[in-house]
């Protein structure tokens, strides 16, 4: 639980090349994730992409669901968006994560985007927790 955001884009791949994202642990089932809207993430109209917008929750929600699983990695089962506002170039996206309930092998959890204090987009989503990968010595 902390008030500072660490970067957790931190290998190769689609989340670091499209800018990365922000994220820190607020509570115990509360987690909070950020991106800035570059140039790269607009569609055709000159707003924010929902394709990034949705890999963007995909990203700070998993992380969410990963860190309130540890030390086991999660996977996406389920993910329910709801495209409610817009964003542009240079705005601050923030996601809010709740875990709503954790089992032995499930994560459920709410997400909602927000710029400007208005929202964006919302998500209900399911996460399958994986068996630990175990080093062979």
């Amino acid at each position: 639980m902390t008030d500072k955001f660490e970067q957790i884009s931190l290998k190769t791949g689609f989340m670091k090349h499209n800018g990365g994202v922000l994220f820190r642990q607020i509570s115990e089932n509360h987690y909070e994730f950020k991106s800035t809207i570059t140039k790269n993430h607009l569609n055709s109209a000159g707003i924010t992409h929902g394709g990034y917008l949705a890999a963007l929750i995909d990203a700070g929600s998993g992380s969410a669901a990963h860190r309130s699983a540890e030390p086991s990695p999660c996977v996406t089962i389920s993910l329910d968006l709801k495209f409610i506002g817009t964003s542009k170039v240079g705005d601050e996206i923030i996601g809010r994560v709740k875990i709503l309930k954790k089992t032995k092998t499930l994560v459920f959890l709410f997400c909602e985007l927000k710029c400007n204090n208005n929202i964006i987009a919302s998500a209900n989503g399911i996460w399958k927790i994986l068996k630990s990968r175990m080093t062979n010595s």
